[in-house]
């Protein structure tokens, strides 16, 4: 088998795609979506944040609001990794090629299986992920 897969993805949404051979073209298998991603950040948080009282004139805010954001980018990532784990460990594919908006690259690179990791070919920092089959497949590496 010399099936690569395509992993095209950001905070939001994943794109899985197989490709057989150098030539032939990417066939996308599996679309992810996390539309916690897309809510404001005020949205995921449910309390207010707490406030810090020292002994100036003025108090700010603790709590972040933005970790909030974070953690469901967190939580998305290991989900497309353990999709790609899944499609791994069944043999549907010996190579992939990861595309991911520059904010969510680290984030996967954390979240894979130290197996997986190993059959990363290459790492593209673009997010892709609104963009057409061609336009993907420009990105990526000639020989496949």
């Amino acid at each position: 088998m010399n099936a690569a897969w395509v992993v095209v993805a950001d905070t939001s949404r994943a794109r899985i795609f197989s490709v057989e051979n150098a030539f032939s073209p990417l066939v996308e298998i599996q679309t992810l979506d996390h539309p916690e991603a897309r809510l404001h950040a005020g949205d995921l948080v449910t309390d207010k944040p707490g406030r810090d009282r020292n002994s100036g004139p003025r108090s700010h805010d603790i709590g972040h609001v933005d970790e909030a954001k974070h953690d469901e980018a967190v939580r998305f990532a290991h989900q497309v990794c353990a999709a790609l784990e899944s499609g791994r460990a069944q043999g549907h594919f010996n190579k992939l090629h990861v595309i991911a908006a520059p904010s969510f690259l680290g984030l996967l690179r954390k979240q894979q299986p130290q197996p997986l990791q190993k059959l990363v070919a290459s790492e593209i920092s673009k997010n892709l992920t609104a963009h057409d089959v061609e336009t993907i497949r420009k990105n990526l590496p000639h020989r496949l």
